[in-house]
């Protein structure tokens, strides 16, 4: 098969989820036309203008970096429809109005190229339905992408294809989605609202039922069906707040319908209370109020009741955190269903009628098991998805309280579970892959090519896990091993500590894992899943300074530069396969690598400055580097111009909220790799280090001769400094800290311009950190931190 080629893409519809769509391909580099209606006043353009400038506003933010929305040009339908036939896909994204959508497609019709793609991003209506109002020749090319919001973030993409839609075409755009804008795809049936919101909504309706039926309160749900079973924190009603109360009613208006004859349809309604605040303009989040909403510093949340809104403060029973704290998940389950507590009674009940929907359902919504779980992690952000939870707290065992439930009358409907519930299985995941009802058959996983760049692909309980590879070696902090079927002379070393900080264990593996690197291998890729490294083991920093071995940590800061030069100066390439956070030493580990491979989100910054020291482990350093590097293309060659966007970037502790923005800011660089989808990335990495070795790799020199800023930059520093501590921005000992930092980026105290060695510079960085450490306050802010994860700033 040809591969797919999408050099230009066209947004139909320039509302929240259209221009988002517009800005996460902008963020992909392709150019992006947003299309609206012509403006009835002024710019005919007016409406996609303001979509786009809103978009530099948002948070979180749709847009990598803010110069991402020089791919997106703005268009109308009244004058600019012949700008479509530059486009190789076109994305409808109008309001879910079936006959607007039919409107607009005979409209824009013969603008589009036979050879484009034309995809509606419609959240649940039939999409065989809109392949009627395409031309007969233009409905191959046809098909349902459903985006979730906010679609930067939200991985699941649901592509839906009709009777008419090429399967070559469909093959070739989830390659694309898959590695170009970084989605995971779910193959869904051309069913009312697809997989994920056709299980979503009903596990919110179900919560609903069961929330009024048992009394309970709206922020006590929330307290239930969050973190603690494995949901977000934003539970089920913040969750509703966020989407938009309008929204979610809307998507369960489309179940009432077109599902007429479920035999859960009487549950398909929108509660009063929820109607009367929609009547009442309060949607949500987007109003400033909604379910909940703010009143000055306090949270308050709707209750029933009272008619009125009263604080929020909704709390577990402790008889059922006891439960839901239990690791086994055949006693929770059971315990749950005994308990009398009307919290343990609610948790059963929408635990048992959602696994009796997706059951019931399973062969008419989805092709197998794992695409309902898989959805729903993506699509919602459950931990496990219910056919996943079920088969966990045993099958059999389930299925047979759900069916004493069901004659009981207990649940939402009499509905009997499938026969295949009960044909002596013990799990509908098995290593052959995932049961699907509708062909009474376990399905494997995709065979697309594609899927062969995820070298460890998100796994459903129950599947056969993937190779593991080959340990060359290992310590209590890291793994040092390879892929043999991939390239047994790649090393990739994973850190095994938690959440991948740095301690003596960690610098001890990464001098060993060079050595031998260096000895018998052709590259070393740093590769684990998220988080990068969340920098140095603070816990280890603190029982120090506590037991006055100071002297200890001196070795330590020095041993962790060790470790990052020899990244940096390693006799073969060294690539750092980053994704999620990578803060503090994980930054500084980063930087000095030969190569970095990000994942789009990554969130990389040097942050010790929140707990009152300097970057030591070379990140000061790098900076210094790189403003040399610029400084020697400059006319007078002087660097502090070029240190002092580090300084405040050091200084103020930022991080990048992408990995574009990564580059920006210094810690990454223009030639390193951007991977969209996080499960391509060890891939990527240890492709760049094989390329890295082809070519000859040699190792940079260590800099003996870098100019520096000197004292002339450190009192330019402190100039800043000073007005920002009289302005009242910054603390006393903020003030202190960042003048270290200007200290250790000016190359100490030196004449301006001087000359200094890479190893001047650690030394320096190493001595201010040695001093910030030795002090009450910021020993103080790294016992706050340990405490309570944020910054202290006294």
């Amino acid at each position: 098969m040809s591969r797919l080629i999408i050099r230009k893409v066209a947004v139909l519809g320039a509302g929240v989820m259209g221009a988002q769509i517009a800005a996460h391909c902008a963020n992909a580099g392709v150019p992006v036309i947003l299309f609206d209606l012509p403006a009835k006043e002024g710019d005919p353009n007016g409406i996609s203008k303001k979509a786009v400038d809103a978009l530099r506003k948002l948070e979180p933010a749709p847009l990598a970096t803010r110069d991402r929305a020089q791919f997106i040009d703005v268009a109308n339908y009244g004058s600019d429809l012949d700008k479509l036939r530059e486009c190789d896909l076109i994305i409808e994204a109008i309001a879910e109005k079936m006959e607007w959508k039919l409107d607009l497609y005979a409209k824009v019709a013969p603008f589009v190229r036979a050879d484009a793609i034309f995809a509606s991003n419609t959240s649940g209506l039939s999409i065989e339905a809109l392949s009627d109002g395409m031309p007969e020749a233009a409905r191959a090319q046809f098909c349902g992408i459903h985006f979730f919001n906010p679609p930067r973030y939200m991985a699941l993409v649901e592509l839906i294809a009709t009777r008419s839609t090429d399967p070559a075409m469909l093959d070739g755009l989830e390659t694309w989605l898959t590695t170009r804008l970084g989605k995971s795809i779910v193959r869904a049936k051309d069913t009312p609202n697809f997989v994920a919101n056709r299980v979503g909504v009903f596990s919110i309706l179900a919560v609903m039922h069961h929330t009024a039926r048992l009394g309970l309160g709206f922020d006590e749900v929330d307290a239930l069906t969050g973190p603690l079973i494995g949901r977000p924190k934003s539970a089920t009603y913040r969750t509703a707040d966020v989407v938009g109360l309008d929204t979610l009613a809307h998507v369960v208006g489309t179940m009432q319908a077109t599902l007429p004859d479920d035999p859960w349809f009487q549950y398909f309604k929108n509660p009063e209370w929820l109607a009367g605040l929609i009547a009442q303009g309060a949607l949500g989040q987007k109003t400033k109020g909604g379910i909940y909403r703010k009143d000055g510093k306090t949270i308050t949340v709707l209750d029933l009741a009272s008619q009125g809104y009263r604080p929020s403060g909704g709390e577990v029973a402790p008889e059922v955190l006891a439960i839901l704290k239990n690791r086994n998940p055949a006693d929770k389950f059971a315990q749950l269903r005994a308990s009398a507590h009307p919290q343990a009674r609610f948790l059963w009940a929408i635990f048992r009628d959602v696994f009796h929907y997706c059951a019931f359902h399973l062969g008419n919504i989805a092709d197998n098991a794992r695409d309902v779980d898989l959805a729903m992690r993506w699509g919602f952000g459950w931990a496990l998805g219910p056919f996943e939870t079920w088969q966990a707290a045993g099958w059999q065992a389930i299925a047979e309280a759900i069916r004493a439930d069901v004659a009981a009358g207990e649940a939402m409907s009499p509905a009997p579970l499938p026969d295949w519930v009960f044909d002596g299985r013990q799990a509908v995941h098995q290593a052959e892959g995932s049961w699907s009802a509708a062909s009474s058959s376990l399905k494997p996983r995709s065979t697309l090519a594609v899927y062969g760049r995820q070298l460890y692909p998100e796994q459903v309980l129950g599947e056969t896990a993937p190779d593991a590879g080959q340990t060359l070696w290992e310590n209590e902090g890291v793994r040092l091993w390879n892929l043999p079927a991939k390239d047994a002379r790649i090393g990739i070393l994973s850190f095994k500590s938690k959440m991948h900080a740095i301690g003596d264990e960690v610098l001890d593996g990464v001098h060993e894992a060079i050595a031998r690197a260096e000895r018998d291998l052709d590259g070393l890729v740093i590769w684990h899943e998220a988080p990068f490294a969340v920098g140095a083991n603070l816990k280890q920093v603190a029982e120090a300074c506590q037991a006055g071995r100071f002297d200890n940590l001196d070795k330590m800061v020095a041993r962790f530069q060790q470790a990052s030069m020899l990244l940096k100066h390693s006799l073969v390439p060294t690539v750092a396969a980053v994704q999620g956070l990578a803060l503090g030493g994980g930054c500084e580990f980063a930087m000095q690598a030969t190569h970095r491979v990000l994942a789009l989100e990554s969130y990389v910054g040097l942050v010790e400055a929140g707990v009152g020291l300097i970057p030591a482990g070379g990140g000061c350093k790098e900076f210094v580097l790189q403003a040399a590097s610029m400084a020697s293309r400059a006319a007078g060659g002087d660097v502090f111009p070029f240190m002092q966007n580090a300084f405040q970037t050091v200084a103020m502790a930022n991080v990048s909220k992408s990995a574009l923005q990564a580059v920006e800011l210094g810690f990454a660089r223009a030639s390193d790799d951007i991977v969209f989808n996080a499960r391509e990335l060890l891939h990527v990495a240890l492709h760049r280090a094989r390329a890295l070795a082809e070519a000859g790799y040699q190792p940079p020199p260590v800099q003996r001769a870098v100019p520096v800023a000197g004292r002339n930059g450190i009192a330019t520093c402190e100039m800043m400094l000073i007005n920002m501590k009289e302005g009242g921005f910054i603390s006393a000992w903020d003030y202190r800290v960042s003048r270290s930092i200007a200290i250790a980026l000016c190359g100490g105290e030196v004449e301006t311009n001087a000359k200094v060695s890479e190893q001047w510079i650690l030394d320096v960085e190493r001595a201010q950190f040695m001093d910030l450490l030795k002090t009450e306050k910021t020993q103080q802010r790294i016992v706050h931190m340990l405490e309570t994860g944020k910054p202290l700033r006294n």
